[in-house]
């Protein structure tokens, strides 16, 4: 890719440059933002094979799945590499062409792939199978040397996980079993949900820790909460306390009395009491 950005303007490869970082760094956890920035890309330099295969996966991530068959297109024309062969299977599927995603998978491209195009063309062929309902023959379209071999490559997890949900899916759930099992011994990154699919059948739930945990805090908080509701209640009978005092201490039978309505009663204010003895002294 250096190479193909060197062909530009200086300025404008190191632009170009930028947006296709972002591209890479976003497509996985913001796959819409990705997309946007390779359309900058795409649209500083539209005839850099890099940007249109960039451009592709973008688009590949956010499903538009024509749009990204169109730039894989471009690239390999452009290049003549047969690398991008698999995930062009895969938009047709995407697009619900199985049929042509198959007639993919026996062309002569297929022998010119690696050793890992080659096993992502046979996940996409035996997708492609269940797509058009054929589980059976998914399942003998994944059943490979690759498949049985006992060394863990990159593919691995991958291939053994799409042949046990296959197997899942055509009601071998004990054949199933044990090949989800098999994926978790080569899934070391977690790429798959092995585990929980594993769980699933063996009729395992697991419990959300953390939840646990925030049950847990919001269980200790409330004494707290209740504490402040305490103290208001026993604010407001204290309130209550002060405006009754305040009532008794007026005497309707005092030619002076004059009744108070409640708007003029501030119970907040401190009642002074006075005593007899001082009563009659005053």
């Amino acid at each position: 890719m250096r190479q193909e950005l060197l062909s530009l303007p200086k300025g404008l490869a190191e632009e170009v440059s930028r947006n296709l970082v972002m591209v890479a760094r976003l497509i996985d956890e913001d796959p819409e933002q990705s997309y946007a920035y390779a359309r900058i890309a795409l649209r500083l330099a539209s005839r850099v094979a890099a940007v249109r295969e960039a451009a592709g996966f973008a688009a590949y991530a956010t499903q538009k799945y024509s749009e990204a068959l169109a730039e894989f297109r471009a690239a390999k024309r452009m290049t003549g590499s047969v690398e991008l062969w698999p995930v062009m299977a895969d938009c047709e599927r995407g697009l619900g062409r199985p049929e042509r995603a198959l007639a993919m998978a026996g062309e002569p491209e297929v022998q010119k792939l690696d050793k890992a195009g080659q096993v992502e063309m046979r996940l996409v062929a035996a997708g492609a199978r269940r797509d058009m309902g054929e589980l059976d023959a998914a399942i003998v379209t994944l059943q490979s040397p690759e498949l049985a071999s006992s060394s863990v490559q990159p593919w691995t997890a991958r291939l053994r996980y799409a042949y046990a949900d296959a197997l899942l899916a055509a009601g071998r759930e004990d054949e199933a079993r044990e090949w989800f099992a098999k994926t978790l011994e080569a899934d070391k990154d977690g790429a798959t949900d092995a585990s929980d699919r594993l769980a699933e059948i063996d009729g395992v739930e697991f419990v959300d820790a953390a939840a646990i945990e925030d049950d847990a805090d919001l269980e200790d908080a409330l004494p707290e909460d209740d504490e402040d509701e305490d103290d208001e209640d026993d604010a407001e009978v204290a309130a209550a306390e002060r405006a009754s005092d305040q009532a008794e201490y007026y005497d309707e039978d005092d030619d002076e009395y004059e009744p108070l309505d409640e708007g003029d009663v501030d119970v907040t204010d401190e009642i002074v009491v006075i005593e007899d003895d001082e009563r009659d002294k005053a």
